[in-house]
């Protein structure tokens, strides 16, 4: 359906050796997270394995398919040239390979920013390119636990991380990062207060049963 085998070729030869590496193991760690939560393998994998399709590109390439395409940039992103790639990418997949499904689309488009209310797609490769069997940051073990445990916990800290990352650099922090920030904060709470007011209707049930 999407041809990998094609793709694969074509990354090989237009990627380095290392990135050609991080490509397969994001799209490998992506098919494992779908399995994990019910999302379509086949998908996850192609995603993973294209989301850094113009990675490598000059910049001035980059730029002209930023601009060219649909998947317009906020303020911080057309500030910030490694930013780009994950737009650029979206745009060259859909006019150079004809990909037309726009969840794989968008999973590529916000891979580096995220944004409110991600499709589980969109959660799982913004993930998979943060926990990638070769990463080693200082965390990246916490983030492979959380992303096991719960994608929406691990979204939330990884946002978390990136905005004070960017932060501390005195960088633009995109609007649609602290848009994902607030919307994942904001399903954190909501489940909190769940589990809170299951627990004490709970302790209710269990008093009233206890008196009868």
């Amino acid at each position: 359906m999407y041809q990998v085998k094609t793709k694969i070729a074509f990354l090989e030869r237009t990627l380095s050796a290392k990135r050609f590496k991080h490509s397969c193991n994001v799209a490998r760690a992506a098919k494992l997270l779908a399995q994990q939560y019910g999302a379509d393998m086949q998908k996850a994998y192609f995603a993973g394995l294209v989301h850094d399709i113009c990675k490598e590109m000059n910049f001035e390439k980059q730029y002209e398919l930023v601009k060219a395409g649909n998947f317009k940039p906020d303020f911080a992103e057309l500030h910030s040239k490694k930013l780009w790639h994950g737009i650029a990418g979206a745009y060259f997949l859909q006019q150079e390979f004809h990909i037309e499904d726009m969840d794989i689309l968008n999973a590529v488009r916000f891979h580096t920013v995220g944004r409110a209310n991600m499709s589980i797609l969109e959660e799982i490769i913004y993930i998979a390119d943060m926990i990638s069997e070769e990463r080693d940051y200082k965390g990246v073990d916490k983030m492979r636990r959380l992303a096991q445990k719960n994608l929406q916990s691990a979204m939330l800290e990884a946002l978390r991380d990136a905005v004070s990352s960017v932060m501390k650099k005195n960088g633009f922090v995109p609007v649609y990062t602290i848009e994902a920030y607030n919307f994942y904060m904001n399903k954190a709470l909501e489940n909190k207060e769940h589990k809170e007011k299951d627990s004490v209707s709970k302790k209710g049930a269990s008093s009233h049963a206890q008196k009868s």
